[in-house]
């Protein structure tokens, strides 16, 4: 089964007291330790981000640990990835972690991974990195449209709650076409994809929901349903 969860924010990175979307992640797999990779390709192996990682998921039932391209454990990074269950991409500059991947041939190991069944999750940049578009900061100032791996059909936008700019911007993009319709995702929101169809949404804060984005002859901003997954029951297989 092909699984690809995709957060528009939160997670340990982001609310560290709150693992209700982590957890969630953990539970997808069938494996009651499943092995969970982090990959910070986007914040430039950042090891504060790498030991928040650790700090979080190593309090888990898992076993963690982590990819970096500046530092490599292994010249055959496929086989790394590939023995995992779970692959986990973090937030930071999109369009550099694209470069680096396409130049590491990460991109197809990617690939094979979620068609082998690993199931691929990631926040903000490793959100965005899986659809065909997303809107991004990774140019500098101010917000951009950029192609993505197209693993998921149509574009994304993360953080549309939690950065002032976001929201507006997505719908503008959508509205003059310089971007495709897509799926918005507050920060605490994280989109569960199966087989490439969007299964499930779920969240870790009650008020966080995500978005349907289309132009119809005006622009439109459809609320979807977003399950609050509450503390104490967020159980395996949920």
């Amino acid at each position: 089964m092909q699984q690809l969860i995709a957060l528009g924010g939160g997670g340990f990175s982001m609310e560290p007291e709150n693992p209700l979307l982590d957890t969630y992640i953990l539970n997808q797999s069938a494996k009651s330790s499943p092995k969970i990779c982090f990959v910070p390709t986007a914040s430039g192996d950042s090891e504060n981000y790498i030991s928040r990682f650790y700090n979080f998921f190593e309090k888990q039932n898992c076993k963690p640990s982590h990819l970096s391209l500046f530092n490599p454990p292994t010249r055959d990074l496929e086989s790394y990835l590939l023995e995992k269950d779970i692959i986990y991409v973090g937030g930071g500059n999109t369009r550099n972690l694209l470069a680096l991947w396409k130049e590491w041939d990460l991109d197809k190991v990617m690939k094979k991974a979620l068609k082998q069944g690993v199931i691929l999750a990631g926040i903000s940049a490793g959100s965005i990195c899986w659809f065909e578009e997303g809107v991004t900061d990774s140019f500098g100032d101010g917000l951009e449209p950029l192609k993505g791996l197209g693993f998921l059909k149509g574009s994304n936008c993360p953080h549309y709650d939690g950065e002032d700019e976001r929201r507006l911007s997505y719908q503008e993009m959508i509205s003059s076409g310089k971007i495709k319709a897509g799926i918005a995702a507050d920060d605490g929101v994280a989109l569960h994809y199966i087989e490439g169809a969007l299964s499930k949404i779920v969240s870790s804060r009650p008020q966080a929901k995500a978005y349907q984005v289309y132009f119809e002859q005006q622009l439109k901003e459809i609320k979807l349903e977003t399950r609050y997954l509450k503390f104490g029951t967020n159980k395996r297989g949920q």
